[in-house]
C-alpha cells in the first residue's frame, strides 16, 4: 500500500531540493532518515520532516510497520515565486525571486 505526505510552500529552490530527493528515492525509511540526517543541504531538514510525516501516516492510519517502509517516490516541484524589487543606483530597480517548493515523498511497504 503507498501513503504519501506532502509539504507545500516550503521556501526554497526547488533545484537544490531535487537534489536531497533523488538521494533518498529507493531507500528503506530508516536509510533515508539517516542521509538525511547528516546532509549539508538545508533542504534536508524539510525532506526528513515530510519522510516523517509519511512514515506516521503509515502506521497511524494504515497499521504498516515503519520496518517494512520503502521510499517509492520522493519529489520537490515548483511553487509559486515571490517577487520583489531592490531599488539601485540611478532610479533602477532590480528584480528579487524568492522560489517556493513543494515536497511529496511517498513510502510503500514490502513484505519481507
Amino acid at each position: 500500500m503507498r501513503v504519501s505526505a506532502t509539504a507545500k510552500y516550503l521556501r526554497g529552490s526547488t533545484r537544490k531540493a531535487q537534489l536531497v530527493t533523488r538521494a533518498i528515492t529507493g531507500k528503506r525509511v530508516e536509510e533515508a532518515a539517516a542521509l538525511l540526517r547528516f546532509m549539508p543541504q538545508a533542504a534536508a531538514r524539510d525532506v526528513a520532516r515530510v519522510l516523517k510525516s509519511a512514515t506516521a501516516n503509515a502506521e497511524n492510519n494504515h497499521n504498516l510497520s515503519a520496518e517494512d517502509l520503502v521510499v517509492v517516490e520522493a519529489r520537490a516541484d515548483e511553487g509559486p515565486t515571490i517577487k520583489r524589487w531592490q531599488p539601485r543606483a540611478q532610479g533602477r530597480a532590480f528584480p528579487i525571486h524568492k522560489p517556493m517548493t513543494h515536497i511529496t515523498v511517498v513510502v510503500e511497504d514490502r513484505e519481507a
